[in-house]
């Protein structure tokens, strides 16, 4: 019989899928801020983070690109730096009192990001630069592997006010760049997997339903502005939590 503490984290963990795949993210900070306020160890949120991250962004990225919200030659070009970078900070592993504000700061700019984005319309395309993008795919997917995450609170915003693409367009191509990275992160430190928790298949369900969820909601029926602004003052709060909780 499951236990009530691990099933409210898994409904947690399905909420947390249900708000990031409707704008057409994976959900890694919202689920490495759960596991933390559940007092999972660093060691075991990490590769859990990310196992979750795969299952999810493989689902989403596949709707989203299904639905034609997708900017293929963006995309290869981010992932032929983002890959190896990510495979490298897979090998990086924080202490604790770095660990914490490191994530601090990252639900701070995911909620920075999210009450922007949520201001946001299209704007005139422009050309993609190889180079940048590369670099820009470089710098991200190094912090994804050494975080846990897939990079896309920093990569949605970036590529959209830098022209290449529009809200849509970001959101399959942001999912499909989630799923590559976080493949990588995790193949550069498969010893971590050693950690990994018990109760994760009843997580993956969880957040596999959320994302079904999700992804109906931000395609098919409603406009996510709503949900971006309420999910920004969220992370900020928690954001400002683990940074000043030491």
């Amino acid at each position: 019989m499951l236990e009530a503490h691990t099933l409210i984290i898994a409904g947690c963990l399905f909420l947390g899928a249900v708000l990031y795949t409707s704008v057409g993210h994976a959900g890694a900070s919202a689920y490495i801020a759960i596991m933390t306020v559940f007092d999972l160890p660093p060691i075991v949120i990490k590769p859990t983070a990310l196992t979750l991250n795969i299952l999810v962004s493989s689902y989403t990225s596949f709707r989203y690109i299904r639905s034609n919200f997708f900017k293929k030659s963006l995309f290869i070009y981010l992932i032929l730096g983002s890959v190896p970078a990510a495979f490298v900070g897979g090998h990086i592993n924080l202490p604790s009192r770095i660990y914490k504000p490191i994530i601090g700061v990252l639900l701070v700019i995911s909620g920075i990001r999210f009450l922007i984005q949520s201001l946001q319309v299209d704007q005139q395309k422009k050309d993609v630069k190889p180079s940048l993008a590369i670099a820009i795919g470089t710098s991200i997917g190094l912090l994804s592997g050494i975080t846990g995450t897939g990079g896309g609170i920093f990569l949605s915003p970036l590529i959209i006010w830098l022209g290449w693409v529009s809200v849509k367009e970001a959101s399959g191509t942001v999912a499909a760049f989630i799923f590559v990275n976080s493949i990588a992160g995790l193949l550069g430190n498969l010893q971590s997997t050693k950690s990994l928790p018990t109760e994760l298949p009843i997580f993956l369900v969880a957040v596999l339903i959320g994302a079904f969820i999700g992804t109906r909601l931000g395609i098919s029926i409603f406009s996510s502005k709503g949900i971006k602004r309420a999910l920004g003052f969220v992370l900020l709060i928690a954001g400002a939590k683990f940074i000043f909780a030491f």
